[in-house]
């Protein structure tokens, strides 16, 4: 029988085939923080790891900003422990695997004082509280055996002031190369650059050949050993100030040691010249403009300018492994951030739909609650993991919906013209892939008629809303027009109905 694809298909058929085959395409991440995400097995057995000035918590205490303790340069909350660690971790990992996530991304884990590990004391150890290194390496196993990745957290632009890198600089007289390793003088508080003026936190001095090469260049430097011993890629921390040059130096090392390996970016500049620099970046700028249309401070059609226009600068490969963030560790959470829930829920509609790895915060797929620093840090909640939990649910169907649709994971985006939707299409080179998202952010019902740009969509096909509630009826398309019907906070997720009920399809000759 000879092929349907046309040329056009031919083409775009090998594309999508190669994303596919790219596990960091379309991925869905699920982030970690280790001591809140699941109580200790054997917590008896390592208290003696949170002395003073430490506070160990209980699970159902939740995190409150702290005093600020000058004789160690931090705030007491950063030294609050919930006792969560990689074995407690570890035998949880069914529920990530259930919950449909493909990546487990881990905050800091290396030696270091506080709770969130971001002032490293030695990159290539584990903080006692959370194990030893080889229980990251059964982690990475264990994560390998069940099709999923592991991604961890590195901070190279700073270390942790009591650090033994930092402690032998500090005390070197002038001239010594280990002085060489920071920034010092007196200019800075404390006496060397810090990162944001936590002294807490002094910068490397990345233009020093050594920093680097222990960092990244040597074949024994922490990025290349972690991947060695099983880690899959690394989301880094500050990237926007270790600059273009060094992130693309760091980013070859990655892929030298383990092609395929993702170097993702914590970078709020607008993406556009950050690659090959990174394989990917948080998208900053698109969480905000998510975030701006749910609550009406953007209308439709400019939220949708804002969007296709990134979407085009940024580069359809670079935002399919690009991380889709609502929340994270350094934000309060979506459910607090977006108490109204039809709001809410349109956003993770956009966040499992636009083209990208969606990025969840462990518990927001629950609905916790969390404001700032420290409060959205809070440990999970693992009592509202039931059956009944609609928040959770719903997620499960969004996680679904992007894994079970291959242009949602990795096709193409073409925007749709429309005035009070936000309206776009993804697509592949199969017209059975291909998935339509309206989006009504206003506060009243819109019906308007759009264009479909899809050569391959036939006349008179009927569109199955994919979120809808059962039985409702299907859309039909004219000559490529759709007259759609979107209420206020709502969505609507087409798909095309290929093989209509009566046996007959008009997309016989058509791939």
């Amino acid at each position: 029988m000879p092929s349907r694809a046309n040329r056009f298909d031919l083409e775009l058929q090998a594309v999508i085939e190669a994303r596919e085959a790219d596990w960091r395409c379309g991925a869905v991440v699920y982030q970690v923080l280790v001591d809140r995400w699941a109580p200790a097995l054997d917590l008896a057995a390592k208290a003696h790891l949170y002395t003073a000035p430490k506070t160990l918590r209980r699970w159902d205490d939740l995190p409150a900003r702290g005093r600020y303790i000058e004789s160690h340069k931090l705030w007491s909350h950063e030294i609050d422990f919930w006792g969560g660690d990689l074995a407690s971790l570890a035998a949880r990992l069914t529920y990530v695997q259930e919950l449909g996530a493909d990546v487990l991304y881990l905050n800091p884990v290396c030696l270091a004082f506080t709770n969130h590990k971001y002032d490293a004391l030695d990159y290539q150890q584990v903080s006692p509280e959370f194990g030893t290194r080889d229980d990251v390496k059964a982690l990475a196993a264990g994560l390998h055996a069940r099709g999923m990745k592991l991604v961890l957290d590195g901070v190279f632009n700073h270390m942790g002031r009591q650090s033994p890198a930092f402690l032998a600089a500090e005390a070197a007289p002038a001239g010594d190369s280990r002085r060489d390793w920071f920034v010092f003088g007196p200019q800075f508080a404390g006496g060397a650059r810090a990162w944001w003026r936590a002294e807490n936190l002094p910068e490397l001095n990345l233009e020093n050949p050594e920093v680097r090469r222990h960092l990244w260049g040597d074949r024994d430097s922490v990025v290349r050993s972690w991947l060695r011993d099983g880690a899959d890629g690394w989301r880094l921390d500050v990237a926007f100030d270790i600059g273009f040059v060094f992130l693309e130096e760091l980013t070859r090392a990655a892929h030298d040691e383990k092609p395929g390996s993702l170097v993702v970016g914590e970078i709020p500049n607008y993406p556009k010249e950050w690659f090959p620099s990174v394989d990917a970046v948080m998208q900053f700028t698109l969480r905000q403009l998510i975030l701006r249309l749910a609550v009406g401070r953007l209308d439709a059609p400019t939220a949708s300018r804002m969007m296709h226009r990134l979407i085009d600068d940024t580069g359809i490969e670079n935002m399919l492994r690009s991380w889709i963030y609502l929340d994270n560790h350094d934000t309060a959470r979506l459910a607090t951030t977006l108490p109204d829930e039809p709001a809410r829920r349109l956003a993770q509609v956009l966040q499992f739909t636009l083209p990208g790895a969606p990025n969840l915060y462990y518990g927001s797929e629950l609905d916790m609650p969390g404001g700032d620093d420290p409060e959205m840090r809070a440990p999970m909640r693992w009592d509202l993991v039931t059956d009944d939990n609609e928040a959770l649910a719903w997620t499960k169907r969004l996680i679904r919906l992007h894994r079970e649709h291959r242009a949602l994971r990795v096709g193409n985006h073409r925007a749709i013209i429309a005035n009070g939707l936000l309206a776009f299409e993804r697509y592949t080179d199969r017209a059975a892939d291909t998935v339509l998202v309206l989006v009504n952010p206003g506060d009243t019902e819109v019906t308007e008629t759009v264009m479909l740009a899809n050569s391959k969509l036939m006349d008179c096909t009927r569109l199955i809303d994919l979120l809808g509630a059962p039985g409702q009826s299907p859309l039909t398309m004219w000559t490529s027009l759709l007259d759609v019907t979107v209420p206020a906070k709502g969505c609507r997720v087409l798909a095309p109905e290929l093989a209509p009920p009566g046996g007959y399809s008009n997309y016989k000759r058509v791939q």
